[in-house]
């Protein structure tokens, strides 16, 4: 397995080291950019149209540093590898999360480590961090692979129209409720699915309001019960656990959080182990369910790499449930798993940045206040670092492929804010990925064309994605 980029980057790592580029434009200078007119806004509404679309054709017209002049704000699209670990590594110091973003993402997710900043937001990584070390992830495998097992025995092969994202969207919810709360996806958790949905379209689309309508306005009704059913599903997990005898409490995330709770409720709160729970079963099944549900399209698109990826599944298997020691032997699932998140990567634009002094980028002085945006999936698209960039094709992560540049590849983000469940998302689906192709065949249904991705938080095919679901014999 070629090692990606994103797994370089540790929370607290060493800044890269290479050389400075020293800065041939002086103070005051903007990159080259689109023409914004008096106010820029008409930008802003090609980019809530289609924001991936936008910036590749700005990328294209200007460069990799793009000037984007929205009043009264100045931002800059960063789409070459090196300026960007230049920015997300070197420069983290000097940024903040765009306030904007923060204050949409608040509303669901509170106070929680996605949206805190400096001395809290690290206090929270720390303590976070071990439930999402190589080593504690391991120890999900087993439920994960009983989540897995149990949703295939219900699955119907021989369907023409399988709803595949729906029922593996479902499975990753069940996954990361068994490794917060061991408890399975129940009828509260079908209803949160829709309650997922309704809260990402619409966060997506205030993203690009100045400010957000107060909720009780009547065209928001749906992010109201939205928000009002997850919060009553987290809440209930947490009191029920409460009404337990501490040494009753099974051993996962949620008792780890009540544990922070109880050593020190000044600084943990019920209020923030609710937020965190929140952001873990948000961000823990819809990124999984996105990429797996990008990975059945590929693998049904792409009937050889299918055979290939289930050959070598049964070889290393030879029927079994996999195991934490069997993962990385599947080097070529992994390959297919690792181009899947290339070519549609499940946050393909992270959350902007804002710095609050001034940056030195590449040639240019940018000053304090200016708002930074790292499309990911303009570089896994560009024809320099993957040759013929819109083509599945898993063999350019094999070992002995070309190196890809650092920071190419970053499906997981870069520098401290590093996705904190990367190695829990990349074993959820390795294991599901394996137990799929050990009992079913996928293929795209007569007449199908390839689907449309649309950007709401996450990337998600425009239509829910059905296909033919034959189960294997034996």
């Amino acid at each position: 397995m070629k090692p990606s980029s994103s797994s370089k980057c540790p929370y607290a790592g060493a800044a890269d080291q290479h050389a400075a580029v020293a800065p041939t434009h002086s103070a005051g200078e903007w990159p080259p950019g689109p023409a914004a007119g008096l106010t820029g806004w008409g930008l802003l509404r090609r980019m809530s149209k289609d924001l991936l679309g936008t910036v590749t054709e700005w990328r294209r017209r200007h460069g990799d540093i793009v000037h984007v002049r929205i009043w009264p704000e100045r931002q800059i699209v960063v789409s070459e590898p090196q300026l960007v670990r230049d920015l997300l590594v070197n420069h983290h110091e000097r940024l903040i999360r765009w306030e904007r973003g923060v204050q949409v993402f608040s509303q669901l997710h509170g106070q929680s480590v996605l949206t805190t900043e400096g001395d809290l937001w690290k206090s929270k990584r720390q303590a976070l961090h071990g439930n999402f070390t190589p080593k504690t992830v391991q120890s999900y495998v087993p439920a994960i692979a009983s989540a897995a097992a149990k949703a295939f025995s219900q699955w119907q092969g021989g369907d023409e129209d399988y709803p595949v994202e729906s029922a593996l969207t479902s499975l990753a919810m069940d996954v990361i409720l068994r490794m917060m709360f061991s408890s399975e996806a129940d009828e509260d958790a079908r209803i949160a699915e829709r309650a997922v949905h309704d809260t990402a379209r619409m966060a997506n689309s205030e993203m690009y309001w100045p400010a957000s309508w107060p909720d009780w306005m009547p065209w928001k009704a749906s992010k109201r019960r939205g928000i009002n059913v997850l919060n009553r599903m987290i809440d209930r997990y947490i009191q029920a656990r409460l009404l337990m005898p501490p040494g009753d409490w099974p051993e996962d995330m949620l008792s780890r959080l009540l544990i922070l709770h109880r050593d020190d409720p000044v600084a943990w709160p019920l209020k923030a182990v609710h937020d965190e729970c929140m952001t873990t079963f948000l961000a823990g099944h819809e990124t999984s369910a996105a990429t797996l549900t990008w990975w059945t399209w590929c693998m049904a698109a792409n009937a050889d790499t299918q055979a290939a990826a289930r050959q070598e599944v049964q070889d290393i298997l030879q029927g079994r449930v996999p195991t934490a020691t069997d993962l990385p032997k599947l080097s070529y699932l992994i390959q297919t798993l690792q181009e899947t998140l290339r070519l549609y990567p499940a946050v393909p634009v992270l959350m902007s940045r804002r710095a609050v002094g001034p940056i030195s980028l590449g040639q240019w002085q940018l000053p304090a206040r200016t708002m930074f945006m790292v499309p990911v999936q303009l570089m896994h698209h560009d024809p320099r670092w993957f040759p013929d960039p819109l083509t599945f094709f898993p063999q350019r992560f094999s070992a002995g492929a070309p190196d890809i540049p650092r920071g190419a590849f970053m499906p997981f983000g870069a520098g401290p804010r590093v996705c904190l469940g990367q190695h829990l998302a990349m074993t959820e689906m390795i294991v599901i990925a394996a137990m799929l192709l050990q009992r079913f065949a996928v293929k795209v249904p007569a007449g199908t064309s390839a689907p449309e991705p649309v950007f709401n938080i996450t990337l998600r095919p425009s239509q829910k994605l059905c296909l033919t679901l034959s189960e294997l014999p034996g």
